[in-house]
């Protein structure tokens, strides 16, 4: 063929296809137990931190070159991929991924949804809808969201804030789904990140386009630890954010091994600090990524 088929345009158009379902039962969804179904894990990128001053090229060369495989970009920062740009800067922006090998995976906003302020939640529902939409226009798969806090010290009942972030997940999840966008849930905040507490609101919000990101955080070890938390939120696991896997404090081969049982089928994107030697610290994460899987 000469005209290259996108990767992207096939998914998007697959999801109307009858033959999805049989597709599904073979490969399996990402988060889904399918017992005689591994998944595979891809690398991907958060520019948070590592690449909060590259452009929209670089990023793409530099993943490129050291074959990270996909992008979350962090709104906010250099790339500036914001809801300022106009229809044609976002078809721009779009094409720029169609045409290379990196997927434009997510967006990661801050938007968040505990406020005891009834303007300031609003402010935050209305801006994850307006990045919906942009996710849509720019070919992105997703918008990353995060929960941020508790209340209790304004004597708001945990539970009751719990309720309010998982209600308003309701909401974005039910309006993105019309632009073929998830919304992702970081597993996120000093309080919020307890797994437990995250079940709680992926179950208020009780919607088939709500889903997790991990986050690789201390607290996953707390409680009942890793493998007990992961199992409260595995079916809805969409994505994962992974961050210094030199860190022996945190198993990433038990996480890996997790992933791949459950027949998650999806990326690993990793937030890790800025480097002056980006590309040989990119190539270095990689060699350990596959390194932690071929020990599985």
């Amino acid at each position: 063929m000469s005209e290259k088929f996108s990767r992207r345009k096939f998914l998007k158009s697959a999801v109307f296809s009858a033959s999805i379902p049989a597709l599904l039962s073979v490969c399996g969804r990402p988060g889904e137990d399918n017992q005689n179904v591994k998944g595979e894990l891809h690398l991907g990128l958060v520019t948070y931190n590592l690449a909060r001053d590259w452009d929209i090229d670089t990023i793409i060369k530099n993943c490129t070159e050291t074959k990270f495989e996909g992008v979350e970009l962090r709104t906010t920062h250099a790339h500036k991929v914001e809801v300022e740009l106009n229809s044609a800067r976002r078809k721009e922006v779009g094409k720029k991924f169609e045409d290379s090998s990196v997927r434009l995976l997510s967006l990661g906003s801050a938007f968040e949804y505990h406020s005891d302020d009834p303007d300031v939640l609003r402010k935050n529902i209305e801006g994850t809808k307006e990045y919906a939409i942009l996710a849509r226009d720019v070919g992105a798969e997703g918008v990353k969201v995060r929960p941020n806090g508790l209340m209790v010290k304004k004597g708001i009942p945990e539970e009751k804030i719990l309720e309010q972030i998982g209600k308003s997940l309701k909401e974005v999840g039910e309006f993105a789904r019309d632009y073929g966008i998830e919304i992702r849930l970081e597993v996120h905040g000093r309080d919020t990140s307890r797994l437990p507490r995250i079940k709680k609101i992926m179950d208020y919000a009780d919607c088939d386009n709500v889903f997790v990101c991990w986050n690789s955080n201390a607290n996953d070890l707390l409680d009942e630890g890793l493998e007990a938390n992961f199992n409260l939120v595995k079916s809805k696991i969409h994505f994962a954010h992974i961050t210094e896997l030199w860190n022996e404090k945190y198993p990433y081969r038990k996480l890996f091994q997790l992933l791949i049982n459950s027949g998650y089928n999806g990326y690993c994107c990793a937030e890790i600090p800025a480097s002056n030697d980006p590309i040989r610290l990119m190539r270095y994460y990689r060699a350990l990524f596959l390194a932690y899987q071929n020990l599985l």
